[in-house]
């Protein structure tokens, strides 16, 4: 009697353990922000799940190492598919992104870690002065 008591207990901790890791690795959001560039490309993409994956090209030039070039590129995943159709009108144009960074990608969720929740803006010319060179 004991002993069916002990394995129904210890199979329903180890069910909830799973859980909160399985929680924890792919729904917990490690982090919010807004990230803001030039749109490089989206593209709906995957062999089971068609996912939107694109791509953000940010300004500047700040590396770790002095003397180096880094380019700095915003790989992101939109699950909306509205969203994911405005952005496609906006490639090459300034756009700012609100993203939820995850601490693994799901296969439905897309390919990044890190998934854009809303479009906060998309300019045409973001008046940011272009070097002549």
């Amino acid at each position: 009697m004991k002993v069916k008591k002990f394995f129904w207990f210890g199979t329903a901790l180890l069910l909830l353990v799973l859980a909160v890791v399985v929680w924890w690795r792919y729904y917990f959001v490690f982090g919010e922000g807004v990230k803001a560039g030039n749109l490089n490309f989206l593209v709906k993409k995957g062999y089971l799940f068609k996912t939107w994956e694109g791509r953000l090209i940010q300004t500047g030039f700040k590396t770790p190492k002095p003397g180096s070039l880094q380019s700095n590129e915003f790989e992101f995943s939109v699950v909306d598919d509205s969203l994911a159709h405005r952005l496609e009108r906006a490639s090459g144009k300034f756009v700012e992104l609100r993203y939820k960074e995850y601490l693994h990608a799901l296969p439905w969720r897309g390919m990044s870690n890190y998934t854009v929740t809303a479009i906060l803006s998309i300019e045409d010319d973001p008046g940011h002065s272009v070097l002549p060179f």
